[in-house]
């Protein structure tokens, strides 16, 4: 499955790529992560999430790297999470550019996303509504945390 998007943050390019890739700020923003650790700084973590499909939640154990990192600019990172009967691998990027307007940032992201296993069926039904709400909670709290108010 693939999803992308972009959103527009009040907030300079270089404080919004400095939020987005530490750990300890961008871990207040995800939805359902339960611990997130830092295994190599800057480069690779292990986090325990859930996730809510339907009526079921999935705890996910996550490995997580950054594969390739260009500041202030890009970001390409890869997940292998498994649950019970289940596995996940998400390939996510981001860009970032000057906004339109001053001291705004433009933020592109996409994500590609395979679940096999005992949840793919279920997965395959619900991850586009599942995945548009996750996003809107993610870059909600990203915005309130590093957008700049007049």
């Amino acid at each position: 499955m693939q999803f992308d998007g972009s959103v527009t943050i009040n907030a300079p390019l270089e404080h919004v790529w400095n939020f987005l890739v530490e750990p300890a700020s961008i871990s207040q923003c995800v939805p359902g992560l339960d611990t997130l650790e830092i295994v190599v700084p800057g480069k690779q973590f292990k986090a325990v999430a859930s996730l809510g499909l339907g009526n079921m939640r999935v705890v996910f154990n996550a490995n997580i790297d950054f594969v390739e990192l260009q500041p202030p600019h890009y970001a390409k990172m890869k997940a292998h999470g498994d649950a019970p009967g289940s596995a996940a691998d998400v390939v996510s990027e981001m860009r970032l550019t000057n906004g339109a307007e001053n001291g705004t940032t433009e933020l592109q992201w996409s994500a590609e996303i395979a679940i096999v296993g005992k949840i793919a069926a279920t997965a395959a039904r619900l991850m586009p509504s599942v995945t548009r709400k996750m996003t809107a909670t993610f870059f909600d709290c990203v915005k309130s945390k590093i957008e700049i108010t007049e």
